[in-house]
């Protein structure tokens, strides 16, 4: 009968921890290797951002439609006549936000720690207001309306929460003797 063997260089994580091993932070390695899960929460963020950019190129196509007359009640009736500056606002805003997505994804690959905490708590928030407007009965969860951005998140918070991910965000702090 043969044991089954371990990874190497991989210790056995037993079922259950402490809760002060898992408050510690990680050890001090500049070399460490970017681990699969930081480079998978990265291109998860990058298709948030792709798809966000869909989502404003979709709108901006049916804007003179039935949109405008719905952005433009929730602004106000101010812009009722400009509806082409009122698409500019929306398009360029929403163009920031994408581009401020891709550097955060940018910089969750290369290993920065901020921006993976910043992406995390925008994820979980998220899905707090997926969750809360599902509650109240406003929103439908499908596919058309939040099911994807809904799993995305999910799978960026367990990507970028891990510890390798964690381990690698903060490999060049050095902790204190204590």
């Amino acid at each position: 009968m043969t044991t089954p063997r371990e990874p190497r260089g991989v210790p056995k994580r037993h079922a259950y921890e402490p809760p002060a091993s898992l408050l510690r932070r990680p050890g001090f390695d500049p070399n460490m290797k970017r681990p699969l899960s930081t480079l998978a929460g990265g291109l998860l963020v990058i298709l948030s951002a792709l798809a966000g950019a869909l989502f404003i190129v979709e709108v901006s196509l049916v804007w003179f439609t039935d949109t405008a007359d719905d952005v433009i009640w929730m602004v106000g009736d101010e812009l009722h006549d400009d509806r082409l500056d009122a698409l500019l606002v929306f398009a360029i805003g929403g163009g920031i936000l994408v581009l401020a997505e891709f550097l955060l994804a940018f910089l969750v690959i290369r290993g920065r720690n901020w921006p993976r905490v910043t992406v995390m708590t925008f994820s979980s928030l998220t899905i707090c207001a997926s969750f809360a407007s599902w509650w109240s009965g406003g929103q439908e969860v499908t596919f058309d309306t939040s099911l994807l951005a809904v799993a995305t998140d999910v799978l960026i918070l367990l990507a970028l929460s891990s510890r390798d991910a964690a381990a690698y965000a903060r490999r060049f702090e050095v902790l204190a003797d204590e």
